[in-house]
């Protein structure tokens, strides 16, 4: 069963492992400017935990912890944005935990970034009722180029 919960400081450490698979961090593509470094993922955590206006959760599949997700701002605009475990991909767990997160944060219009090449992130968002509403070019720190990034939307 899938469930969210807050997030607890044991946690970072397992978001941190999380982010050393490279694959993943091909496909997430906007992800920090040094996934590796162990004490700039803490300081990030504990600043976006003690941030108010953001709402962080920790997903978590029959009790073990297999990502995150959280909403946080981008221009006034809300944003969602998650993470599982590459061993925990391809089973409908990040459509399952954004829907639990939809249901709990009730903020709209809310958004979504994707890659452009990230289809399994965009077939999440669509399952969850998002649409495609723009497209922008940013850079992918886990690519070290710009790339076309797609914008979504859950009114």
């Amino acid at each position: 069963m899938i469930s969210l919960r807050e997030v607890q400081p044991s946690d970072i450490g397992e978001f941190f492992e999380f982010m050393q698979d490279t694959d993943s961090l091909w496909q997430a593509a906007f992800t920090s400017k040094e996934p590796a470094n162990r004490v700039s993922h803490d300081e990030h955590w504990q600043k976006i935990l003690h941030d108010p206006n953001n709402v962080n959760r920790t997903i978590c599949l029959d009790g073990i912890v297999v990502g995150s997700i959280a909403r946080y701002f981008m221009d006034d605009i809300a944003q969602i944005t998650y993470w599982i475990s590459s061993e925990y991909k391809r089973r409908g767990i990040a459509t399952e935990a954004l829907k639990l997160f939809l249901q709990e944060e009730q903020s709209r219009p809310i958004e979504a970034r994707t890659a452009f090449d990230n289809l399994a992130s965009a077939k999440v968002l669509a399952k969850n009722g998002f649409i495609e509403v723009g497209k922008d070019v940013y850079f992918a720190n886990a690519r070290g180029m710009e790339i076309l990034e797609i914008i979504w939307r859950l009114e």
